[in-house]
């Protein structure tokens, strides 16, 4: 039921981003990713706070890498990845631990789904209109920053619960 759950928030916070984004209304989307994330933190080991800060600043950071490159593009903010942008990453990321946890310790098998579905996702924000691809070179360089983002992710969330579960 947990994990359903998960999905579920998710996914709605998946859509309201992207929609929200190609609507010109990225706000809405942060609000829901901040629901999910204040739900998640509430019964969060302690380091979930600094996990989540963690993939936030790994995701804009690549993500703004390649905006910078030229490879993604983005309305309103063409030289860094969007705030709704790195809001996904959060949204992954309280996904990762509950939905995701057979992955923990499996860097390979991570890493080439990870490369294939970073690619998806920007694919599907792109056909709803939150993003750009700007050249087909692109696809490539999302698959490679979710090939190594995602076993990065899945180590940090494995820190993250070494630490003690909050009383």
């Amino acid at each position: 039921m947990r994990i359903a759950l998960a999905f579920v928030a998710f996914q709605a916070g998946w859509f309201a981003c992207v929609l929200g984004a190609a609507q010109g209304a990225g706000w809405v989307g942060l609000c829901v990713i901040a629901a999910v994330a204040l739900v998640y933190l509430a019964k969060a080991p302690k380091r979930a706070p600094l996990y989540l800060a963690a993939c936030a600043a790994l995701g804009f950071g690549l993500d703004s890498g390649l905006t910078m490159a030229g490879l993604l593009r983005f309305d309103g903010e063409p030289q860094v990845s969007p705030l709704w942008m790195t809001a996904l990453w959060v949204n992954f990321a309280t996904f990762a631990p509950v939905g995701l946890r057979w992955l923990y310790g499996r860097g390979a098998l991570a890493a080439a789904l990870g490369a294939a579905g970073g690619p998806a996702a920007y694919w599907a924000g792109e056909r709803l209109g939150a993003l750009g691809w700007t050249t087909p070179q692109a696809v490539g360089a999302v698959a490679a920053e979710w090939a190594a983002a995602t076993p990065a992710i899945f180590w940090l969330a494995s820190w993250m619960e070494d630490g003690e579960r909050p009383a």
